[in-house]
């Protein structure tokens, strides 16, 4: 039987298998998709469809998904921070290439910089003055980095007048002090457990991991009168799928 040639990679998918690592599947113009791994399901994230005219910060940006996604969904203006301080406990220095992924998307996507703009900052640097104002925040895969979450979180509410949406390790159905899967903190307890070596994933920059209960707590006390929580599954079978989720509002209703 003949042997089909298989087709030559697109100009785009060269040039994105010339990054030593992807963080993102993102799917550019000529249907190429970065080699990364993540968001795994993004329906999870519940983000509206419609995010016509809203001005959108997206804290731990990476590679740029979610900053594209919001555009694409008619954000007028997204501004992208990360300090590329995650390594994900595995990779070298030279594997993280700041913003060359991002930029490499953002040029192939066709957004300009003013609508687009990226920023390397820590997100406790976060302020009106530096930044301006946000109708959306998108917090996701970065407080469970953070060796201070909360002051985050109030940091971030400072400068949103809407909604915030998080995604970040929860340990419900995981704990390293009780035993691993399966052993976490079901139901209503608001705990979060410290890590203050590699103990989480044998990441370095995994501080701390909340139960659903106290994320949602959380979210309610940096100024987010209104918020829901849930999980990626109900029944994970890996400490990847180990997932949680919240949404806070500051305008009493969910937009979309």
């Amino acid at each position: 039987m003949a042997a089909f040639p298989h087709p030559e990679p697109t100009p785009l998918a060269q040039r994105a298998a010339q990054f030593p690592f992807w963080y993102h599947r993102i799917e550019l113009p000529d249907g190429t998709v970065t080699p990364g791994w993540a968001p795994m399901v993004p329906d999870a994230y519940r983000i509206p469809d419609d995010l016509t005219g809203a001005r959108v910060l997206d804290v731990g940006a990476w590679d740029g998904y979610w900053t594209f996604e919001a555009l694409k969904r008619g954000a007028r203006e997204v501004v992208a921070i990360d300090d590329f301080s995650d390594y994900l406990g595995a990779l070298q220095e030279t594997d993280r290439r700041a913003w060359e992924t991002f930029d490499f998307c953002r040029d192939a996507l066709g957004y300009s910089e003013e609508r687009c703009k990226r920023i390397e900052m820590s997100v406790y640097n976060v302020s009106e003055e530096a930044l301006g104002r946000f109708d959306h925040v998108f917090f996701f895969g970065t407080l469970y980095h953070l060796r201070y979450p909360l002051l985050a979180l109030d940091i971030l509410s400072s400068v949103c007048d809407g909604d915030i949406w998080i995604e970040t390790a929860i340990c419900d159905d995981f704990s390293v002090y009780r035993g691993g899967m399966g052993r976490g903190y079901a139901g209503a307890q608001a705990v979060m457990e410290f890590y203050p070596t590699s103990e989480y994933g044998n990441n370095p920059t995994n501080w701390w991991v909340p139960s659903l209960a106290c994320l949602g707590l959380m979210v309610l006390a940096a100024g987010f009168q209104d918020f829901e929580v849930w999980k990626l599954t109900d029944s994970p079978q890996s400490l990847a799928e180990c997932r949680g989720f919240a949404h806070g509002s500051k305008v009493g209703r969910r937009p979309g």
